[in-house]
């Protein structure tokens, strides 16, 4: 017969009460919208909650700018070292949910090299588009010809999904945005 200690139920509550903990009254994780990533599997927001995260919102079929905010993420995550970059998490939601089905995000992860151990490319239903576009200050809007004019912004969320950076440097590695990445990266879990 084992003996547990009289602290032992004590222990346990704490852990389990810190384990389900609320989340800030500012975390973008507080928006339920249902997401499939580029795999086909369902996800929320929430999905990275604990990673220091960095979000944006691009479209598969756009051939000017989204490429060059792929791009930018990769540089700014190489920028900000192999050993913190394992911790850091992306998350890459559509603007176009009428196309961007999980086959042609995957195909959009092989064709751009993403790591999708870390990285998500996720596509919703348009009014949680607009829900999610409006909690990150991202404006857009749907063009003739099924082009979208969008704002080209990286942000950064903490381990709760609240924002701690933004930028809307592309092409290039914005030295205050790393260095705020790397800043929460190091910060206790």
């Amino acid at each position: 017969m084992k003996i547990f200690p009289l602290w032992a139920p004590l222990a346990l509550t704490v852990w389990v009460q810190a384990a389900a903990a609320p989340l800030p009254v500012d975390s973008i994780y507080h928006l339920n919208a249902q997401l499939h990533d580029q795999n086909g599997a369902r996800q929320t927001l929430a999905a990275t909650t604990g990673r220091v995260t960095f979000v944006t919102m691009f479209y598969s079929n756009c051939d000017n700018v989204c490429p060059l905010i792929i791009e930018t993420l990769k540089i700014t995550e190489a920028a900000i070292g192999e050993a913190q970059r394992g911790q850091l998490r992306a998350t890459l939601i559509s603007l176009d949910p009428a196309h961007d089905t999980p086959v042609r995000l995957k195909a959009l992860a092989a064709q751009r090299g993403i790591d999708e151990s870390r990285w998500s490319l996720l596509s919703t239903d348009a009014r949680s588009v607009r829900k999610i576009a409006a909690v990150l200050g991202i404006q857009y809007r749907m063009l003739p010809g099924g082009q979208f004019n969008h704002a080209s912004v990286l942000l950064l969320l903490d381990r709760e999904g609240r924002i701690l950076a933004r930028t809307s440097k592309l092409g290039a590695v914005d030295a205050d945005f790393a260095a705020a990445a790397q800043k929460a990266l190091a910060q206790p879990r």
